[in-house]
């Protein structure tokens, strides 16, 4: 763990004025990057990220007038917009603080009314108050329950980039049918829980598409790119079969050039096969079955979907760039988007019905894993954010800060910050709101998810602001009510019946690990970093490791583990010029970091088997020990990296890098490179080995 850095002397002070008012919209003026260290925000980073929650703090009078309009706001409110109640608590402290004599009416979420807030089903009410002195203040009541139940018992799972896992029937790249198939494959032969894939959202369109998963066009649809064509029912009753014929002649020759001919996963390749085969499809009537089918998902996602399909539609005509759109299109609830709207009723459609078949195959998925024997199923990935030009940022404009992006302070191991280009939802409009876009983005997903993994979960406390134009050095952080967003997490969770899991990794505020396991939010724990950071730093024993936690050995932004142990990582960065400091020195720490955690797994009788003539234990029987270590750890869910099974060398995502590296476009291959498929996956008897070893490790 590097040295603590020496106290900076302190940032100027802001004024007081400035300071209460930020402390009362939940814009912080100073964050601590480490226990013994705390850094100032600028005034700058405050004024504007309180102008994005539209206080005007520009001049020290407006200061003065949006501190008296909040006062007197205080002053007078009953009721915040948002109450929250969990099952196992007492009286809201917002319903505890009302004046004696306050009259309660509570309509439910099923249309019942009642006079009081006690014992009420768990959803989202509505709550009216009034006050004896005539005030009356209406809200939002969210009724939680207490906690998730954990998963009733220990499993493992394979987690994979989907798109990399191709098969000798998928397009050029991983798709929901490979999905299905992997599922009912690892649940049957190999007794496997889960199946962890990457966020499947729907993408931003265009040449190229930006490959990562996890800078989505939507989140609260899917991409129809990971479409199995032949899976749609409609695909038996396509009339012009010559072109179909062409058409997946084409896809064949995608899938072997990245088989066979080392080529990277083309995406956009892909979707243009697909898009094409999908027009042919979607000529083909629907059933009165599969029609009536399409209308209930129609009427279920309603305003929701038809504004993702319509964006879908106009991005065909104008760009994926809504702000440089004619400047009628750039409202969704405009005329002129109305009347666009219905010019192109069959784009609109075109992209509603894809967005139905391939909910139709998620849902697929699950059941082909629940029928496999899989207690989990399917657990996907829900990105932090979205695309600041893309479908739900038009969509849903009034929920995001303008001219803000979500990123990462500076901290020991990034001294320039992080700016992930994402709009941050504004607080004060979800409470509005009752959280209702959180509330309708997780039911879509728990549609089809066994378990979803929240991309960077500190974020439903708090995130940091970065200002247009500015470096990540110069944002500031912006807290969220996470009571209420966990509230949300565990109503519809619960409601799904699913696990969630939170990404905790990396620095995280203190209570929020805590506050995570209270309410039955697992954590993530990846090997290399569990140590023993407050103590001797030396790796932690599998007996204290937590057990609310996925324990992975790595992850899709990490080394694959045979990189880290045979130090090929260090060799990666330094090709691509990516180290700071010496290329030996790197060696050495990495290699002592490889060294002690061996040395760990060979003193717990972990290590079986030798590198021949090294004497030393081979990089298979290095990934077996590790893994090995994994269960006997308390975890209550441990992830296999599928790449490790087959030795894959190589990153499926190398942060810091653009151009320099193929981030998200490798396959899945073996220790030589070489691409494997599903169905070499199926025979591998390295994987078989590796399977055995957890198997009996888990009791399987």
């Amino acid at each position: 763990m590097p040295a603590a850095r020496p106290a900076e002397p302190p940032a100027e002070d802001l004024p007081e004025d400035l300071t209460r008012l930020a402390a009362l919209h939940g814009v912080a003026t100073s964050y601590s990057p480490s226990p013994d260290r705390t850094v100032a925000a600028s005034a700058t980073a405050v004024i504007l990220a309180l102008a994005a929650l539209g206080v005007d703090a520009s001049t020290p009078g407006a200061v003065r007038a949006a501190l008296a309009a909040r006062d007197a706001e205080l002053r007078e409110r009953l009721l915040p917009p948002t109450v929250v109640a969990w099952s196992d608590g007492g009286t809201p402290a917002a319903l505890a603080a009302l004046p004696a004599g306050t009259r309660l009416r509570v309509e439910t979420e099923a249309g019942e009314t009642r006079a009081d807030a006690d014992r009420l089903p768990p959803g989202v009410h509505r709550l009216t108050a009034t006050a004896p002195d005539g005030r009356t203040a209406g809200a939002h009541l969210i009724v939680a329950p207490a906690r998730l139940p954990v998963p009733a018992a220990r499993s493992y799972g394979l987690l994979v980039q989907l798109y990399s896992l191709l098969s000798r029937r998928s397009w050029g790249m991983g798709d929901l049918g490979d999905l299905a198939e992997l599922a009912a494959w690892a649940g049957r032969a190999l007794g496997a829980g889960f199946v962890q894939v990457n966020p499947l959202h729907a993408a931003v369109p265009g040449a190229p598409t930006d490959p990562s998963p996890y800078r989505p066009s939507s989140r609260r649809f899917p991409d129809p790119v990971h479409l199995r064509i032949e899976d749609v029912p409609e695909f038996a009753y396509v009339t012009d079969r010559e072109r179909l014929g062409v058409l997946r002649e084409r896809a064949g020759r995608l899938r072997e050039a990245v088989l066979e001919k080392g080529a990277l996963i083309d995406r956009d390749a892909v979707w243009e096969l697909k898009r094409e085969a999908a027009e042919l499809l979607l000529e083909v009537p629907l059933g009165p079955g599969r029609r009536a089918a399409y209308c209930d998902y129609l009427a279920e996602q309603g305003t929701a979907l038809e504004d993702h399909a319509t964006w879908c539609a106009l991005a065909e005509v104008h760009g994926f760039d809504w702000q440089r759109w004619p400047e009628g299109l750039r409202d969704p609830r405009s005329a002129d988007t109305d009347r666009a709207r219905t010019e192109l009723r069959d784009r609109v459609d075109f992209h509603s019905r894809l967005t139905w078949l391939t909910d139709t195959q998620l849902t697929a998925a699950q059941h082909a894993a629940r029928e496999a024997g899989m207690p989990v199923g399917i657990v996907h990935d829900l990105a932090v954010g979205v695309h600041p030009r893309g479908a739900d940022s038009w969509a849903q404009q009034e929920y995001f800060a303008a001219g803000m992006s979500v990123g990462a302070p500076p901290d020991a191991f990034n001294a320039r910050g992080q700016d992930w280009g994402l709009p941050p939802w504004r607080p004060d409009r979800l409470a509005e709101s009752g959280y209702a876009p959180f509330r309708r983005l997780l039911r879509g997903l728990f549609r089809y998810a066994g378990a979803l993994r929240i991309d960077h979960v500190m974020g439903l406390f708090r995130l940091w602001w970065v200002p247009e134009g500015h470096p990540p050095t110069e944002g500031t952080y912006v807290r969220y009510d996470a009571e209420a967003m966990l509230a949300v997490l565990v109503l519809e969770a619960g409601r799904a019946g699913a696990v969630v899991i939170g990404e905790d990794l990396g620095t995280v505020e203190h209570g929020v690990r805590e506050a995570l396991r209270e309410r039955g939010v697992l954590g993530t724990s990846v090997l290399w970093f569990e140590r023993d950071w407050a103590g001797d730093g030396r790796p932690l024993p599998p007996e204290r490791w937590r057990a609310d936690c996925l324990a992975t050995a790595t992850t899709h932004d990490l080394p694959s583990t045979a990189a880290r142990l045979t130090g090929e990582h260090v060799e990666l960065r330094d090709r691509l010029g990516l180290l700071t400091r010496p290329l030996e020195e790197e060696r050495a720490e990495a290699a002592a970091d490889t060294a002690e955690w061996l040395d760990v797994l060979a003193r717990l009788g972990l290590l079986h088997g030798t590198g021949g003539d090294t004497g030393g234990p081979s990089e298979e029987a290095g990934i077996q020990a590790v893994h090995r270590f994994l269960l006997r750890t308390p975890a209550r869910m441990a992830g296999i990296w599928l790449p490790d099974a087959v030795g894959d060398r190589r990153p499926q995502n190398l942060p810091g890098t653009w151009d320099q590296y193929p981030n998200w476009r490798l396959p899945v291959a073996d220790a030589e490179g070489r691409p494997v498929t599903l169905e070499d996956l199926a025979a591998s008897p390295r994987l078989h080995a590796l399977i055995d070893v957890v198997r009996d490790r888990a009791g399987g």
